[in-house]
């Protein structure tokens, strides 16, 4: 079935979970960025949706795309059942990969709130936040008769430091 829209068919129920994509084989997109804005974002998801179809890659949510904003270059990426493709944007995700993931419903402008939350949270478990992932789970076709759903995802490193600290603060 051919989708018109971007919209991911299925989507990871990854609600206010840890997720641990260590190791996961991905496609992974380079993006050109002015000011965290992505230049010509259609053309590279129709791009690398080319790349997918054309390499009878499978998907592990079809169309669920992480994106990874920048100053200058960003990226965008697709999580595949692992597999073996001459592909140069092949790759496989650090090790180690550990996020925390949280639903926003709304646009990006209204984001700013969920992106601090996610944070906290991930401060107050001991942990240090890294890289802030996004995949809209709702594409702009389809936001005239739905509202905009947002999957974030924020990358951290467990922190014993700080894992001491908050618990001294438990204690005292």
């Amino acid at each position: 079935m051919v989708r018109k829209c971007n919209c991911p068919e299925h989507f990871p129920d990854w609600d206010n979970t840890d997720v641990d994509l260590t190791g996961h084989c991905i496609l992974k997109l380079n993006i050109p960025m002015f000011m965290n804005m992505p230049l010509a974002f259609e053309a590279y998801l129709q791009r690398q949706q080319r790349e997918v179809e054309n390499l009878e890659l499978q998907e592990r949510w079809p169309r669920f795309i992480l994106t990874r904003s920048g100053v200058l270059r960003g990226q965008i990426i697709r999580l595949l059942e692992h597999t073996q493709s001459p592909s140069r944007h092949l790759g496989y995700m650090p090790t180690p990969f550990n996020a925390k993931a949280m639903l926003h419903n709304g646009d990006i402008g209204t984001i700013k709130q969920n992106v601090r939350a996610l944070q906290h949270s991930i401060f107050d478990e001991g942990k240090i936040p890294g890289e802030l992932y996004l995949s809209y789970l709702t594409c702009p076709k389809c936001t005239r008769h739905e509202d905009m759903k947002i999957l974030l995802l924020r990358r951290w490193v467990q922190s014993a430091r700080l894992t001491k600290k908050i618990n001294k603060r438990k204690i005292t």
